[in-house]
Formats: C-alpha cells, structure tokens, sequence
C-alpha cells in the first residue's frame, strides 16, 4: 500500500506511541532483524536504487516521529526534512569465508544498538563476504513503524519476480514537513480550545448514546459490561507458573534457528487436527522440555504469549494491529500431537473473548504516562516467560536488486521475557529463529540441540515420509544462468492458520 506524498503530519496512534517509549530502555526496546540470505552479491548502486524506490512508495519509510516538547499535542508521523538514504541503507564486508553465526552476531548487534529516534525508525545493511559468494540483508525496523503483518506488505516494493527485471519507475520524493518539538507543542496549546470542545461533545455524545443504551435494554447492557470484565480478567490472568530456569534477564541475548519444509509441518499440523501454527507452537514446547529435562528440572506448563492478527483488509501497512493471547503452554506433555490439540484447544478459546483486545483498549491511558510510570506497569503485564509470533511471507521465489532471496529469519526482540520464537514461511520454506537471553538460557550446545528434538518429533506425527528440520543454513541456491520460469505475483499471505 503506498501513501499521499502531500498528505500532513499524522497523530502516532496510542498502541504504536507504546511501542516507542519502549525504545529509550534497552530492556523494553522493541526492534525486530529480518535477516535475508542472497544467494549472489547485488551490485551497491542497484541495491540502493531498490531502497530509494520503496522509500518513495511507502511514505511511513521517510517519517520520523515528533513528539512535542510540552505535553500539550500527540506526538506526529513527520515526513523527515533531513531524509538521508546513505544514513538508513548500509553495507559490510566480514572476512570471507563467513557462516549464518556471523550474521547472527551481526543482527544481534543491531537489535542491541538504539535506533536514532530523530530519524526514520529503520536501517538496511548488506553483508557481504559470506560463503559461496553469497550475501545477507539486516533490516532492522522499529515495532512503533508497524507489526510483522504489515512489514510483509511494506517491504513488497523491494522485491522482484525475476532476477534481471526492467527498472521501476521511481515516484516523485515525498514532500518534506518542516513541523519541530516546539511548533507542535504551540499547536497543541493553540488548538486547545477547540480539541476540548470537540472531545468534550465526543465524550458527552458517547456518554448519552451509553445512558440511551442502558435506558432501552438495562439488562443486557449491564450482562455485556460484566461479560466483557470478566473475560477481561481472564485474558490478564496469569496462566501458568514461570520456569525457574528462565528466570534471568541481561542485556546479553543469542539466536539459534531451523529451517523446516513447509509442507511438512502443514502436514504435522493436519495429522492432529491443527494448523501450522499449533505445529509451530508444539515444536517450541518441545524444544523446552526437552532443554528443561535435561538439567534436571520437568515442569508442566510454562506461560507463552502468543500474538493474534486484528489487521483489516483495507488497513494502512504502518502501525500495530495485533493483540496477545497468554496460553498454559503444554510443555510436560510427551506426545507431541497432544500438544498440537492442546494449544488449539487453548487458541480457539482465546480467540472468542470478548475482551481479547484489552491491551488495545487501554493503550491510549498507558500512551500519556510519563515514561518511567509506563515502564513499571508494563512490567508487571508482561508475565510469559516466552514469546512467540508467525508470520507468512511471499509464496513465490523473489529477487533483491538482482539476488535470489533463499532463506528468511526473523530476530524478535525481548520485552522482558526469556525467549521470543519466530516462524517466517516463504517460497515453500519456513524457519524457526529463537533469540533468547543468555541469563535465561544458559547452555547453548544444549538449547540448540534440544530445539530440534522438539521440532523433529513433531514433523514424525505426519507419518515416515515426512522430513525433518535441519540446522539454520544458507539455504539451497540457484545459479546466475539459471532459467527464467513463471512465477507467483508478490504479494504477503495470511497467517499459517
């Protein structure tokens, strides 16, 4: 979806202005890598061509955030004067011959970096040096920009459907806004009056609609009011008991990732009544129990944040629409396709409170509290021990600037938790990227193994001719002379349900 280059400055909406304020503490920060592997080096001014197309197609890539020096205004979406694409898009050379490990690291850094919130929320680094020739993608962006649905449909514009495809047309350059912190706030303060008035008439208009409402059907109004606070409670209930292996928080974090046949765990899914997303989910509660057994210490159940997509149709790419769900995940159970049943189970429950977007209702009350007020609340709603997200990426094979994309992984980020798991699918493959926190996860060799125990005993319950996942690679690749064949149009698919 593109943008009106004239349009002005757009109010930040409450849910992504949470995700910015968690970008001053390296704790809360809410950035997120997707790291792409190439199988060729694309040539730098092509590269950058890809990135001033796209900037120019996608307006949220050129805005920065204002936020005004007196509270008297909403922090705005500005289209940045000083837009600089050198500043945003980069590149690397790492002594050659590199692995994924070095990438890995790479992204880490870069997740453990701030990004500069004077600035577009975003950066792109090429790696160069890698194995075979190859090359990686870092592309670090901002939670406050959008969520990972919406990143799929922001970042269409980079890809191709071919290697050597005709040169697109660049759009015209947005137009710049000049607004400052302390233009928006004398706005804020000269528009007072009549903000107030409007949201006094908002206020009062909602308020006699309410009275209205309970005046002509007092008892359903009042059973949904309860209805709603009692699913409200459940949803920011806790589920479960943390692990206490997983109770250590640092600033020092690692990933460890799988590539897996999408098919395959399709089909693990189907064989006890899932989908691949509940597939997804019993591979990581097998990985942890199979981590937690081996030190010594069985649990149960450990509590998992899981997102759910609220994004609409016709809803803008930048910006978050998802909420949480907190499920019991069933990490003691042995038989891996009774854990795939039990977080359906558990999903589709928590899919039908009415409440489910509670975090979403709230959001503009915790948007307005001052910084480290916000922090401590936050604190104490995040209570998972892990989190996890899926996300379906473009069906088809595509190119970048002339590179073959083979493989995609996603590096969350971790906002007080131990873990946070990523299902990326694309082209017919998907991988499963965990980056957790060192203090939480302390024996690496083990944790690494212990992922794809959990994931392989899952892929099983699709029967003997079912592959199996393998260590994160470069991913199988094609050459320059390869042949052209016809191809998927890009475009992002729905969630892996």
């Amino acid at each position: 979806m593109t943008h009106d280059a004239s349009r002005p400055p757009e109010q930040i909406a409450a849910f992504d202005l949470l995700m910015h304020k968690g970008e001053a503490n390296p704790r809360t920060r809410s950035g997120i890598v997707g790291v792409e592997i190439l199988d060729s080096t694309p040539a730098w001014d092509r590269y950058l061509s890809t990135f001033e197309y796209a900037s120019r197609r996608v307006l949220r890539l050129r805005q920065k955030i204002v936020v005004p020096t007196l509270p008297t205004a909403a922090p705005h979406w500005v289209v940045d004067p000083d837009f600089n694409l050198s500043f945003h898009v980069r590149r690397l050379r790492v002594p050659e011959p590199a692995t994924l490990r070095e990438v890995f690291d790479l992204a880490e850094l870069s997740l453990q970096s701030p990004l500069d919130i004077s600035r577009p929320l975003w950066t792109a680094t090429l790696v160069e040096g890698l194995a075979g020739g190859r090359a990686a993608q870092l592309l670090h962006l901002s939670h406050a920009v959008t969520d990972g649905v919406g990143a799929v449909e922001m970042f269409t514009n980079l890809y191709d459907l071919n290697r050597d495809a005709t040169p697109k047309v660049v759009p015209p350059q947005p137009i710049p806004h000049s607004l400052s912190a302390n233009e928006l706030a004398r706005a804020g303060i000269t528009g007072f009056p009549g903000a107030l008035a409007t949201g006094l008439h908002t206020a009062l208009s909602g308020a006699a609609a309410v009275v209205n409402q309970v005046a002509r059907h007092p008892v359903s109004a009042v059973t949904e009011a309860l209805d709603y606070a009692r699913s409200g409670a459940r949803i920011l209930a806790p589920v479960a008991e943390p692990s206490p292996l997983l109770r250590g928080r640092s600033l020092s974090s690692r990933s460890e990732a799988l590539d897996i046949d999408l098919a395959d765990l399709r089909a693990a899914g189907k064989a006890a009544g899932g989908s691949v997303n509940d597939a997804y989910l019993a591979g990581l509660c097998g990985a942890l129990q199979h981590y937690h057994a081996a030190l010594g210490v069985p649990i149960v159940t450990l509590p998992l944040a899981v997102p759910v997509n609220l994004r609409a149709q016709d809803d803008p790419t930048g910006g978050n629409h998802f909420t949480g769900v907190m499920l019991a995940a069933p990490v003691g159970a042995a038989d891996p396709a009774a854990r795939i049943r039990d977080i359906r189970a558990q999903m589709l429950q928590r899919r039908q409170e009415s409440a489910i977007d509670i975090i979403g209702a709230i959001a503009p009350a915790l948007s307005v509290l001052p910084t480290p007020v916000f922090e401590s609340i936050t604190s104490r709603i995040v209570a998972s021990d892990v989190q996890a997200t899926n996300v379906a990426f473009y069906p088809g094979d595509t190119y970048l600037a002339g590179a073959k994309v083979l493989r995609q992984y996603g590096l969350g980020p971790l906002p007080g938790v131990a873990m946070m798991a990523s299902l990326l699918s694309r082209a017919g493959q998907c991988t499963v990227t965990v980056r957790y926190d060192n203090a939480s996860v302390t024996e690496q060799a083990l944790f690494a193994e212990s992922l794809q125990a959990g994931f392989d005993e899952v892929l099983a319950v699709a029967g003997p001719s079912a592959g199996r996942s393998t260590p994160a690679s470069f991913g199988a690749g094609v050459t320059q002379g390869e042949a052209k064949r016809p191809t998927q149009p890009i475009r992002p698919r729905g969630e892996n349900e």
